[in-house]
């Protein structure tokens, strides 16, 4: 598949009387979007507040982070199976706002979810503080069930994002990139001579506001499977969880996988990237056995030579992480694993929950145990009181005088395991 994704460069965000891009700026009809993403029984109030880069303002608990983009040539459209039809995606042209994210909030729905500083040390955590952000704060009904509640700021997150994508479609890029993945075969012969590289993309799955969808469909219901990268570019996979904030990934870290994108530059060039495998994180271990076997079986089916493997989230997954890296290893297949450490707030415990001696090739994204003291902001965006309850808080991170101490594991994006991040460290 052959993508062509046409970057619109976004330098500022406005309201104005109507959405669309001018000179570099988004201007957003706040009535008009409110309109349009409005209308679900279970939310009792939306409202919309833009926040840039070097504001003093905290944003929490955010639910995701989500980039506007949309479909302007080839088959089917953005946020396949969720706002689009079930068409196959990731050829024609897409175009992206870049600088700009969706972010949701509003009451906190799990326990998990993270925040986002404009300013101040927190800022330096999150990529995310980077951008202009269309702050949607959605609030649920009294006593709704956390599972409809997640599902309703889901779908306004995507919503929100899908109308602001539209601003884009009849607009000339500042830059088009072009992705491209040929099919195995063709692949080999184009370039024989280089190492076959392949991505083995571990998605959250494991239930309990744990999920991830692809195609709209709740991944802890697949079997590992074979994605063109191209098609992740389009929105195939999306967040639906409530994971650790640090080391989850929002649906914008899907749309701009960092691993995907150093694997493309690469391509033709170090070695020949041949596809992404997808694959989920499980509970019980017979599903941990099954899905890792049919990952080292698709790795072997394809030929590869080396893989780089990605986790999402910690504890519990590290079994699906270390099981993907042995048999995929015992295929002859050389790994590289990413992930991020709880090493404790010394550094000194064990990084992982498990380990093996094949897993020799590692990226951290760093330790999420590390505490940092986030100053009090001029705003609050969302319930800055939930700061004692998400975790990498406990009771009395909220100080008397509106500071915030906590691991960063709270931080939106801190210790990301696609490569959407800051933090890394090197050992010796």
């Amino acid at each position: 598949m052959r993508l062509e994704l046409g970057k619109i460069f976004i330098k500022d965000v406005q309201f104005g009387d109507v959405t669309e891009v001018k000179d570099g700026v988004l201007y957003i009809n706040k009535e008009e979007m409110l309109s349009e993403i409005g209308g679900d029984e279970h939310i009792k109030s939306i409202d919309l507040e833009l926040v840039h880069p070097g504001d003093s303002v905290r944003i929490m608990p955010v639910k995701d982070v989500i980039e506007p983009r949309v479909k302007v040539e080839g088959r089917g459209g953005i946020f396949p199976g969720i706002i689009s039809k079930v068409d196959t995606v990731g050829e024609g042209r897409t175009h992206a706002l870049k600088g700009v994210g969706v972010v949701t909030t509003g009451k906190i729905v799990g326990f998990q979810e993270g925040i986002i500083d404009m300013t101040g040390p927190g800022a330096k955590y999150s990529p995310f503080s980077t951008l202009h952000n269309v702050v949607v704060v959605a609030e649920p009904v009294d006593g709704l069930k956390q599972h409809d509640h997640e599902k309703a700021v889901r779908m306004i997150g995507f919503k929100s994002a899908a109308y602001l994508g539209e601003a884009a479609r009849n607009i000339t890029p500042d830059e088009v990139k072009v992705y491209e993945t040929k099919p195995v075969l063709e692949a080999i012969n184009e370039n024989p001579e280089l190492p076959k590289v392949g991505y083995v993309y571990m998605l959250q799955t494991q239930g309990l506001l744990h999920d991830t969808y692809v195609y709209g469909v709740d991944a802890k219901q697949i079997v590992p499977t074979i994605l063109y990268p191209t098609e992740v570019m389009d929105g195939a996979v999306v967040s639906g969880n409530c994971v650790s904030a640090c080391d989850k990934n929002p649906s914008y870290a899907h749309l701009n996988n960092g691993i995907i994108e150093e694997l493309y530059e690469k391509h033709g060039k170090e070695i020949n990237f041949m596809g992404v495998i997808i694959t989920n994180e499980n509970v019980y271990l017979t599903d941990k056995e099954r899905s890792s076997n049919w990952t080292a079986k698709l790795c072997k089916f394809l030929g590869l030579d080396a893989v780089i493997v990605s986790q999402e989230g910690f504890g519990n997954p590290d079994t699906d992480l270390i099981m993907n890296c042995k048999k995929i290893e015992k295929e002859g297949i050389k790994t590289v694993i990413v992930t991020d450490e709880y090493a404790g707030r010394d550094g000194a415990s064990q990084s992982l929950a498990d380990a093996d001696v094949s897993a020799n090739a590692v990226v951290t994204g760093g330790n999420a145990n590390q505490v940092v003291l986030l100053p009090k902001l001029d705003r609050v965006i969302g319930h800055v009181e939930v700061a004692d309850v998400i975790a990498g808080g406990f009771a009395g991170s909220l100080r008397e005088d509106g500071s915030i101490e906590a691991e960063i594991q709270v931080i939106t994006g801190a210790t990301n395991e696609a490569g959407f991040g800051y933090l890394t460290a090197k050992g010796y």
